[in-house]
């Protein structure tokens, strides 16, 4: 059969495996990967200072914001599974934009790119959250990262290279894995994940489940956690980049850093068997709590320019970590009837940060320089340590059997 002949990851099976989920994270990796680095350098060519650069980001978190809470309703109306193709068509349209660079293409494929971004995270995570057994969520988000490490190490250096040799082509790369992840999609053939039995009511409105939401604690905590580990990646990923530039470094510190630092990712499983050991609890605290005081210092030291480079750096290194044990108290409360609608509210944390980073950056530099960011960004880790205090001692760690002796 043709089949024999298909990569192990991309034969199908009756259910889903977490190499299937890993796979499709680690592709959609690739696209992210090779612009991370790239678009905020491409929209501060086009603008040409940062606080524009700002606005834009600005702008385009509000527009992924709003479409991510529409994903759910809109998947009572198409079948996931072409939900999920519509989110990879918009990264083929938001490349192509991004290709031709001129006037506002740019800001429309950065916009077009965010909401492919929180559509894919969507259908994925209800994916996983149907097919992967609840003790098994750990294990599933370190694959899913150890699968994106060669994509998040090598796409971030290799899309600013790509642009400074011809500015089309890592618009280019990034369409041409669009493709291959949707051809990847279909042959896993996923489906429209588990039916779950429903009593008969009428459609729930968009916003509606927000009210469940803001009921259960342990889903704000984890999703608050989201958001600020998700604004200590804006701040290091947009500003870094530009701090360098206005620092007289170069443009290609920034992306240099960040591969670097995505290199940790191989590092995601072992990162995962020690949050577990050490309790959800004390590995988020402490990761938030250094990271916090790396960002203040690196605002504070900002007068050396290559220490700021490297205490920022220090700090993705406990970002990583948070990448990998920080979701874990939201993805562990949702419930089964309730997957599609909290894994769209879960993914808001990356567009509310798209919003809340720019947004108070664009007030920081009303009154101070760009690296009054760095101070801004580990004052708001910090204060995500704080909140992690109240987190149970016990969250993450193995229950002993009742039945044992």
């Amino acid at each position: 059969m043709a089949t024999r002949y298909l990569p192990l990851a991309l034969r199908h099976s009756p259910t889903p495996r977490i190499e299937h989920f890993a796979l499709l994270a680690g592709l959609d990796a690739a696209i992210r990967g090779m612009l991370i680095s790239t678009m905020p350098l491409v929209v501060y060519d086009a603008l040409g200072t940062a606080q524009a650069t700002s606005v834009i980001y600005f702008l385009s978190g509000i527009v992924a914001l709003v479409w991510g809470l529409m994903v759910p309703w809109a998947t009572r109306l198409i079948p996931r599974r072409w939900a999920y193709t519509g989110g990879v068509c918009l990264y083929l349209v938001g490349n192509a934009l991004g290709a031709v660079g001129t006037g506002w293409s740019v800001p429309l494929a950065l916009i077009c790119n965010q909401m492919a971004t929180v559509t894919i995270f969507v259908c994925l995570n209800a994916y996983v959250l149907d097919y992967v057994d609840r003790v098994d969520l750990g294990k599933s988000q370190s694959t899913q990262m150890a699968y994106a490490a060669t994509a998040w190490t090598l796409g971030p250096m290799a899309g600013v290279w790509l642009y400074h040799t011809w500015a089309p082509a890592p618009f280019l790369v990034a369409g041409a894995f669009s493709g291959l992840l949707l051809v990847s999609f279909w042959v896993l053939r996923l489906g429209n994940g588990k039916q779950i039995a429903r009593a008969k009511r009428p459609a729930v409105n968009p916003l509606g489940y927000l009210g469940r939401f803001f009921s259960q604690p342990r889903l704000i905590a984890g999703w608050t956690f989201a958001v600020m580990r998700s604004c200590g990646w804006w701040v290091y990923v947009v500003y870094l980049p530009i701090f360098c530039i206005e620092a007289g470094l170069g443009d290609k510190v920034g992306g240099i850093a960040l591969s670097i630092t995505n290199a940790l990712l191989f590092a995601a499983p072992a990162l995962n068997r020690l949050g577990r050991r050490l309790s959800v609890r004390r590995s988020v605290r402490t990761a938030f709590g250094m990271c916090g005081a790396l960002f203040l210092g690196a605002g504070l030291l900002a007068v050396l320019p290559w220490a700021t480079v490297a205490l920022v750096m220090c700090a993705s290194v406990f970002l990583v970590m948070l990448d990998v044990v920080g979701g874990l108290p939201f993805l562990m409360s949702v419930k089964p009837s309730e997957r599609t609608e909290m894994s769209a509210v879960y993914s808001s944390f990356r567009d509310v940060s798209g919003i809340l980073t720019p947004g108070a950056a664009w007030l920081v530099l009303w009154v101070a320089p760009l690296p009054g960011i760095f101070v801004a960004a580990g004052v708001g880790l910090l204060s995500a340590w704080a909140i992690a205090g109240r987190l149970h001692p016990r969250l993450g760690t193995p229950r002993p059997s009742r039945g044992g002796a």
